[in-house]
Order: C-alpha cells, then structure tokens, then sequence
C-alpha cells in the first residue's frame, strides 16, 4: 500500500494549514498568538524546507511596514528564481535536475525565519528587541539570501552545460589520424 502521508507530507499540509491560521491572527493584532504559530511552523520548516508560510509572513509583514520591503523583494525574488529557473532549466534540458539545498541556502533561510521571528517577537513586547539588532539581522539576511540566490543560479548553470556538453561529445566524430602515422 502506497503511503502519501509521510512525515515530510504530513508537516507541509500542517504548514498550509498553519498559513491562513497565522495570517489571520496577524491581521486581528493577536501577535502573542502568531507568533506561536509562526515558531511551531518554522521548526517544521527545517525538517522539510518547504517555504509557504515564509515567505506568506514577510509579505504580510511587509505590508505591515514591519519588514523592510527590499528584504521582502529578496526574499521572495530569491524564491521565485529558483522555481522558474528549475523550470527553464526542465524546459530547455528536458530533464529534471537533482534539487539539493545548499549550506548557503538553508543558513539563508535560517536567519530568515530569526527576522521573522524577531518582529513578531516586537509586536509582542517591543522592548524585548533593539531595532538596531532587528537592523543588523535584516541586512545579514538579505545578503545572505542574496548569496544563497547566485549560488542557486550558479549551479543551474553549471548543471546546464554540462547537459549541452555531454550530448555534443557523443556527437563528435572521431579524430581521424594523419596518413603514414600509425598508433603506438
């Protein structure tokens, strides 16, 4: 019998479920409350690496004038990127490439869910964070993502041509040798 509801299958759906949930409760000002939900889904998030409820919380926070909106454009650029550049990537190879997070990405993605977490975390009790350390981990965030993006891209590239390089090589016919020479 075939499984669908593993454990990485099982914390994706608690997370979409977790969407409207935390978005809702952002929107009433009940922070202290999204912020539980937002913590108890960003731990899930390192389990599976899937980014719905990320990315969902910095454009809320974004609208909310929380979040800076370049470090919004970041992040959710970044994201877009890689969905349609592993498209593009399909399209032209047709074939899928292995996705593997990288060290860049997962720290990226680390300290994105830390900016999140430190502005609700604000919400709730505005003296528990500096808005110079929010500053600080806002910047480390956003060139880290940024890191992590050319990283991703770099390796799209890379992978691509060695695509394009393995078919021209069978294609190529063999060198031929000059008359009167004769192999070793």
């Amino acid at each position: 019998m075939l499984r669908v509801l593993n454990v990485p299958n099982f914390l994706t759906l608690l997370r979409i479920v977790a969407i409207p949930c935390f978005l809702i409760l952002l929107e009433d000002l009940r922070y202290r409350e999204a912020l539980a939900v937002f913590v108890a889904a960003g731990v899930t998030d390192g389990l599976d690496g899937d980014k719905a409820l990320l990315v969902s919380a910095f454009i809320a926070l974004g609208f909310m004038h929380v979040v800076p909106r370049w470090l919004v454009v970041i992040v959710i650029s970044r994201d877009v990127l890689i969905v349609l550049g592993y498209f593009l990537l399909f399209m032209l190879a047709q074939q899928t490439m292995e996705v593997r997070p990288s060290v860049a990405g997962k720290t990226s993605t680390a300290f994105q869910l830390l900016s999140v977490t430190l502005v609700l975390v604000a919400l709730v009790s505005p003296d528990m964070v500096a808005p110079p350390a929010r500053l600080i981990v806002f910047y480390v965030t956003g060139a880290l993502t940024t890191l992590a993006g050319l990283q991703y891209m770099y390796r799209g590239l890379a992978w691509l041509q060695r695509q394009g390089e393995a078919p021209a090589a069978a294609a190529e016919p063999p060198a031929r040798e000059a008359p009167g020479r004769r192999r070793a």
